[in-house]
């Protein structure tokens, strides 16, 4: 059985985490689907941004992960930095947004700009990407219940479209970790 020294590197287990590079390269080759998730977090531009960076901040300087978690994490993290600077608690569920008029274009994103911000963090991360209620639960700080009831207003909500014959996320793209579909 072989001990490793204390301050001893095992250098194959480090080239098996992710670096700042692979980080930056998740970043530059996805760069449009993270932003796109951090501005449906954050329903404000200037608010996107600064999660988009402030994700990859967290990336590069956070825990370690595998080299093959890189995207998934980086996701995660930009999802985090939206939590602590939005706090989408119950407290803001009937918050109504004055949504920029170039969301217009896409009606699939103006209707989930329009979504309470509550409403809004649970689809986006049940239903586009992927994670569970109770990992919706333990991230925002509350029961699977209001989870569960969030994401049904909120489908209820874009269920309109359907109504007025619009079929917002028929051609939207399928995340390539998750298999969820990208607006």
């Amino acid at each position: 059985m072989k001990v490793a020294c204390k301050g001893h590197i095992d250098t194959r287990k480090l080239s098996d985490h992710a670096t700042s590079e692979d980080f930056y390269k998740v970043f530059t080759e996805d760069v449009e689907g993270l932003y796109l998730l951090s501005y449906m977090l954050m329903a404000d531009h200037e608010k996107a941004e600064r999660c988009f960076v402030g994700g990859l901040e967290d990336s590069v300087n956070g825990n370690s992960v595998y080299k093959q978690w890189a995207r998934s994490w980086a996701r995660r993290r930009i999802i985090q930095c939206a939590i602590r600077t939005i706090s989408p608690g119950l407290q803001h569920a009937d918050d109504e947004l004055n949504v920029e008029a170039e969301s217009e274009e896409s009606p699939a994103l103006a209707a989930i700009l329009h979504l309470a911000a509550f409403e809004r963090f649970v689809f986006v991360m049940s239903t586009l990407e992927g994670y569970s209620d109770q990992e919706c639960s333990i991230l925002l700080g509350c029961s699977r219940g209001e989870v569960i009831t969030a994401r049904t207003q909120a489908l209820r909500h874009l269920s309109k479209l359907d109504a007025d014959h619009v079929l917002p996320f028929a051609d939207a793209a399928l995340h390539p970790v998750t298999k969820t579909q990208t607006l």
